[in-house]
């Protein structure tokens, strides 16, 4: 499958789930075996946390103590807020490092006209681009203050009428492609930092409804899909909690311990699932990327006038 193709909204979505059906197997084999260690880490991270909400969140309820909660905050207050800043750091190293994922196998799946390549290859644009990927978390985060500020008003906005709630996937799938596209032409390694958020923001603009329509659409997908099982499991707990209440006074430490396999369970699942389905969105943004690549620089068309060239 040909990356640097022009294409237009329809062909976004077509080229995506044409390009899971045939390398599906492979783009995911190996994202498993690059970035497992990060999911296990995330999940025990989950774990600790969820037994901390489930603890003094449901503890206060079945206690009908709601200064359970004060009361750990006075005794932890400190501790709570480092490891609190810890999780959003390891979060934000993660989260690039896995975002990473998809360009570095786009690349390497250009570079090799398909799926002749693995792990080792994978890694190793990991180890000779660590330094990129770090500036461009910081310099990410820099911009994103302002960009948030005003994409928050804007959401605000948005959500106070029906079409506008429509439309916050579209505002959503905007930033992100913006995000990513930066981050795909800054790994290219023609470009610093901050000439590539411009030239994403050349890219996004040239054919701006398609795209970001393409990509918010797959993030609606993808947020439906994964609330389901959220949905479930929350309908279930309440389920329970209000079953326990009519008919008996409930055991709190009962009842903290399957609250607390519940969202344990969530949480995981959840992480899974967001992992794959984030791949999916993150594949088609990819696509996006060569495709509006491909519309501003003519690199295809110009590698097959130099095949001819070379063939006269």
């Amino acid at each position: 499958m040909e990356l640097y193709k022009s294409r237009d909204f329809s062909a976004f979505f077509q080229d995506t789930f044409s390009f899971i059906k045939l390398n599906g197997k492979h783009f995911f084999k190996h994202f498993i075996i690059v970035n497992g260690l990060i999911l296990l880490v995330l999940m025990i991270m989950g774990y600790f946390f969820m037994n901390f909400y489930t603890d003094v969140v449901f503890g206060s309820i079945m206690q009908n103590n709601p200064n359970i909660l004060d009361d750990y905050m006075n005794e932890n207050g400190a501790l709570f807020i480092f490891l609190l800043i810890v999780f959003i750091i390891v979060g934000l190293v993660f989260s690039i490092i896995m975002h990473a994922y998809p360009a570095f196998y786009l690349k390497l799946y250009n570079e090799h006209l398909g799926t002749n390549f693995g792990t080792p290859e994978i890694i190793k644009l990991y180890k000779a681009n660590i330094g990129k990927l770090m500036t461009f978390l910081v310099s990410g985060i820099l911009l994103a203050i302002p960009l948030l500020i005003g994409i928050g008003l804007l959401s605000i906005i948005l959500f106070v009428t029906i079409i506008g709630m429509l439309a916050l996937p579209l505002v959503i799938g905007g930033f992100s492609l913006f995000y990513v596209m930066a981050l795909m032409e800054y790994l290219e390694g023609k470009r610093g930092v901050w000439d590539s958020f411009g030239y994403s923001w050349n890219l996004l603009s040239s054919k701006f409804w398609p795209a970001i329509g393409s990509v918010g659409l797959f993030y609606l997908m993808s947020y439906l899909v994964q609330n389901i099982v959220t949905v479930i499991a929350y309908i279930f707990g309440m389920l329970r909690f209000f079953t326990r209440i009519e008919n008996n006074n409930p055991n709190p430490e009962e009842f903290g311990g399957m609250m607390s396999i519940i969202m344990i369970v969530m949480f995981m699942a959840g992480v899974i699932l967001g992992a794959f389905l984030n791949n999916i969105v993150l594949l088609n943004q990819g696509i996006v990327f060569y495709s509006l690549k491909e519309d501003n620089e003519n690199i295809n068309a110009k590698s097959i006038i130099d095949q001819i060239g070379k063939g006269e």
